[in-house]
């Protein structure tokens, strides 16, 4: 019965994960409507809380853009922005951009803000999902 209700988890997961259309360089958009699918499609997902009008964000874009390609396969890379997406931002308590939180099988289980360097942001995302460095 549980080996059974695991194909149906990752069927349902795989299904969902190809709902969802890729933005530029493997970075999916992720909105109010859609955020409960995507953290559910995606085993480990790091979520990008950003506006167009913030600066850093603007900095940290092409950083999360190219972690995105080199953990393809691994770690999916999302972008919620706060102005278009209140409700989701609100419920995880994002009070200031860019900030990034990561999640595990649906659930939070980091959370880093601000414009951090590439090498901050890789390091991060390997001790969050338990990858090897």
């Amino acid at each position: 019965m549980d080996d059974e209700l695991e194909r149906i988890r990752e069927r349902k997961r795989l299904e969902l994960a190809s709902r969802f259309s890729a933005m530029k360089d493997g970075v999916i958009e992720i909105s109010d409507h859609g955020f409960a699918g995507a953290i559910a499609a995606h085993r480990y997902l790091v979520v990008d809380f950003w506006a167009e009008w913030c600066g850093p964000c603007q900095r940290v874009a092409p950083e999360i853009e190219a972690l995105a390609l080199e953990f393809a396969g691994q770690v999916a890379f999302g972008k919620c922005n706060v102005d278009e997406n209140p409700k989701t931002s609100a419920s995880f308590g994002v009070e200031v951009i860019p900030t990034l939180v990561f999640f595990s099988n649906g659930r939070p289980v980091g959370r880093l803000t601000g414009a951090l360097p590439r090498e901050t942001l890789r390091s991060q995302v390997k001790r969050a999902f338990g990858l090897s460095e």
